[in-house]
């Protein structure tokens, strides 16, 4: 299955707390996208690897998306080595994105700088014929995405470019809310968390609110570019 775009995230809530809007708005506009989860979050001081993963499914469908993997690596250990590095090109290869979302290149977490540089390598090296990979013993072809924009997180980091996914806030929020094991609860007995604390949904609304208010939208998702961004036309800017 080729997919127009593919998100990877070093969390299962990463790619819907950072791009799920702008992965909406691709699908709303008749495009295919898939998410793909490096570790199971098993780290995570609430909820578990399997209760997370059914969140994530879960978080699939209302995003729309074509497909939904996780990857199984070491949460709060993730490497670039090797073997992890071929288990991304694998992935690539497979769904032949052309545009590719990932972590922010560093951020709070520890493992969402890792999987910046992991993705991005990846993504290169992914186009190097030499570089033999399979799946089920059939040889895959090499393949490199257009280019790889890395959404920004929780630290604050200047974008390169906006995306306007005002029409789709709500069922951003809801793609989000579907990892519930992770935000706040009255009722629930799990750890106090920064993500779970009663004013986080705040900040992600001020966030998005800063996003936009430069490009005149009144929500948006940064990204910053793997590379100078070029138009065919002056006219395609807002």
């Amino acid at each position: 299955m080729k997919l127009n775009i593919l998100a990877f995230g070093a969390h299962p809530d990463d790619v819907e707390l950072s791009c799920s809007g702008t992965i909406i708005s691709y699908i709303k506009n008749g495009k295919t996208a898939g998410i793909v989860d490096l570790t199971a979050g098993e780290m995570g001081s609430r909820g578990t690897a399997a209760i997370r993963a059914a969140e994530a499914q879960a978080a699939s469908t209302i995003l729309g998306c074509s497909i939904r993997e996780n990857l199984g690596m070491a949460d709060g250990f993730l490497e670039v080595n090797t073997t992890t590095i071929l288990q991304v090109v694998t992935i690539i290869r497979k769904y032949q994105p052309d545009i590719i979302l990932c972590n922010a290149p560093e951020d709070r977490h520890p493992d969402h700088g890792k999987a910046s540089k992991l993705v991005e390598e990846a993504a290169f090296l992914s186009g190097l014929i030499k570089i033999e990979t399979t799946v089920d013993g059939v040889a895959q072809k090499a393949w490199r995405p257009i280019i790889v924009f890395k959404y920004i997180q929780d630290r604050w980091l200047t974008p390169d470019l906006v995306v306007d996914i005002t029409p789709y806030w709500e069922q951003r929020m809801e793609s989000i809310k579907a990892h519930s094991s992770q935000f706040f609860d009255p009722n629930s007995s799990e750890p106090a968390t920064y993500i779970a604390s009663k004013n986080f949904f705040d900040s992600i609304e001020s966030r998005s609110r800063e996003m936009g208010r430069s490009a005149q939208f009144k929500y948006a998702e940064g990204f910053i570019s793997s590379r100078v961004i070029g138009v065919k036309s002056l006219t395609e800017l807002y």
